[in-house]
């Protein structure tokens, strides 16, 4: 089997290109900044692009030729202060990727979308499966994006049968050589983040009613390994279990409680610190937060017989002790933490 994998240095592609190393798979390598030929990143033929750039369409088309299935992970978190460098990796850019994948007659696309494209959450806040509404949640910039390149998806799916389409939607992604990268787009180059799990905190403020998933970035591998191989079409949740509240994120901080905040006081502080620059973080990834629904995975687990190997609450020690230690690995978006300015690239 032969696949193209974009974005293939971020968080997603590396775990997939570790899980792929014991498989008998060809893999060809698609970001803009070519990573040491170690580990993981060895044995790959690497292809240095901008999806989004000039001559795009035609290069993709050429190094998508012969291959058995693309992955599509290539997507920007930040610089959010420029919403339109976003907008034109993360749309445009995927819509060359699809665009390229027809071109050459691939037979399957594997997009790489998210728990943020869904509606949100039902009144009950029940689990919903994977019929249940890609349409985003407006505010957040992200959640728009991954929405609309879901209804592109849905326009290829009924005016190209011949090209198979499937969609992971995945809980938020963690793992410890993430913990830089991380760290660089949600706190910013200057948070002290060496002092995480070992200042003792008698409590940590947190917005009422938090609750959210996570997936080992190794676990979604799995899963996406998996599609390859069966190759099911259609869209699959993927989270590791349990589903985590603030309880659990201060017990990983090591706090003594959660302090339940109002959630409007949050969402005002967070909209006035980032005007004032002191983080960059846009305030929509609290709104998106606040409404993405709770997944249900069944379909994961019945389809693909995948099974996570990881606890949701590991997961998240694992990644602040990622952030803590700045930990990393010799790529563009999961190089080791620094002081400096926000990356400009996404995973």
């Amino acid at each position: 089997m032969r696949i193209a994998i974009t974005g293939a240095t971020g968080n997603v592609g590396t775990a997939l290109l570790r899980r792929l190393a014991a498989e008998d798979v060809e893999v060809v390598g698609i970001c803009r900044r070519l990573p040491e030929p170690v580990g993981p990143y060895s044995g790959v033929r690497w292809e240095s692009l901008d999806v989004a750039g000039p001559g795009a369409l035609e290069r993709l088309t050429d190094v998508f030729a012969g291959v058995d299935a693309v992955v599509h992970t290539a997507w920007l978190i930040q610089p959010a202060r420029d919403p339109q460098e976003m907008t034109r990796v993360n749309v445009t850019g995927s819509r060359q990727v699809v665009h390229a994948a027809l071109r050459a007659g691939v037979p399957h696309l594997v997009h790489l979308s998210s728990v943020g494209a869904y509606a949100t959450h039902p009144v009950d806040d029940a689990p919903v499966q994977e019929s249940w509404p890609a349409t985003g949640i407006p505010p957040s910039q992200y959640s728009r994006e991954k929405a609309f390149v879901e209804t592109q998806l849905d326009d290829v799916e009924r005016e190209h049968p011949e090209l198979l389409v499937t969609r992971i939607r995945p809980a938020l992604v963690f793992q410890r050589d993430a913990g830089s990268e991380i760290a660089r787009y949600f706190a910013g180059a200057l948070a002290p983040t060496r002092a995480l799990r070992r200042v003792p905190l008698p409590a940590l403020p947190l917005p009422r009613g938090l609750r959210f998933q996570v997936v080992h970035a190794d676990d979604l591998a799995d899963a996406i390994a998996r599609v390859l191989q069966r190759a099911p079409g259609g869209a699959f949740n993927v989270a590791d279990d349990p589903v985590l509240d603030g309880t659990d994120l201060a017990h990983a901080l090591q706090a003594g409680r959660a302090l339940p905040v109002n959630r409007k006081l949050v969402r005002a502080a967070a909209d006035l610190t980032y005007r004032a620059h002191v983080h960059p973080v846009q305030p929509g990834w609290l709104d998106l937060g606040y409404g993405v629904p709770v997944m249900d995975t069944s379909r994961a687990r019945e389809v693909l017989d995948w099974r996570p190997a990881h606890a949701a609450r590991d997961v998240l020690t694992e990644l602040l002790e990622g952030m803590r230690d700045h930990a990393g690995a010799p790529t563009g978006p999961l190089r080791r933490r620094s002081v400096a300015p926000t990356s400009r690239t996404g995973t």
